[in-house]
């Protein structure tokens, strides 16, 4: 057989047959005075026994060693560790799926800051008067790192306290009136008396629970609080600043 006859024989191409001798897979047949290679049945076998393997998932390099043994034992443990592999695959798929549906599900849709938890998109919910501010947004965005990155114990105690604090009587309300003392500090100087007044309403409505155990000094020298500072104006940071240092230093709610 010529490489096409074989190649239709078994249902791959040409190239494939090429790239399997490349790989050491199939043996390189014998040339004819012609100068071309005649394939045999033998290479037929060995190339459908290559394409079902791959079929059921193995690797080239597992499909090697399989060829590499006669004995029916080594394929049969290759197998199972690929149907174990498979199960774990599947079981993956399915909690993915499930996480999907469950945001698809969600009250009010994805936001733009999602995709998010359930438990999140419901907090950014309660929010949704706060929708046109610009310091509602950046807080969202805050959220949703923090979430990403916490680990699940504390992003279901950020979850619970967040929650809490939003379903007292006036919270959404005492948390909208800090967005727009906030917002209205996107021009102001960082000594502007607004800033001890943002600073006061935002600690107001701020569970001193929302900081990580064990934080430190606010005004440390830390990258990220750097980096989390410069992403406001002047005034709006020294606001936050001020937050925060109220809720260490225990005057906050």
């Amino acid at each position: 057989m010529r490489i096409g006859e074989l190649a239709a024989a078994v249902g791959v191409t040409t190239r494939t047959v090429r790239h399997y001798h490349h790989q050491g897979l199939l043996p390189e047949p014998d040339r004819r005075p012609n100068g071309y290679r005649e394939y045999t049945l033998r290479h037929a076998v060995v190339l459908a026994r290559i394409r079902r393997l791959t079929e059921l998932g193995l690797g080239l390099a597992e499909v090697r060693d399989v060829l590499a043994e006669d004995a029916g034992k080594d394929l049969v443990e290759v197998l199972t560790e690929l149907d174990a592999d498979l199960a774990r695959q599947e079981e993956a798929i399915r909690e993915r799926r499930a996480r999907l549906r469950a945001l698809l599900e969600t009250e009010g849709g994805l936001t733009a800051e999602g995709p998010v938890s359930p438990q999140l998109a419901a907090l950014f919910k309660d929010m949704a008067h706060a929708s046109d501010s610009p310091m509602a947004a950046k807080d969202r965005e805050v959220l949703a790192l923090i979430e990403t990155t916490a680990s699940p114990e504390d992003r279901e105690r950020l979850m619970g306290v967040m929650g809490g604090a939003l379903t007292t009587p006036d919270g959404v309300e005492r948390a909208l009136a800090a967005y727009a003392l906030l917002d209205d500090l996107a021009d102001a100087e960082p000594d502007d008396p607004r800033v001890e007044e943002a600073a006061r309403a935002l600690a107001d409505c701020m569970p001193r629970e929302l900081l990580p155990e064990g934080w430190g000094s606010i005004d440390q020298d830390d990258s990220f609080l750097r980096a989390f500072y410069a992403d406001f104006a002047p005034a709006q940071a020294e606001a936050i600043r001020r937050t925060l240092r109220i809720l260490m230093e225990g005057d906050g709610p």
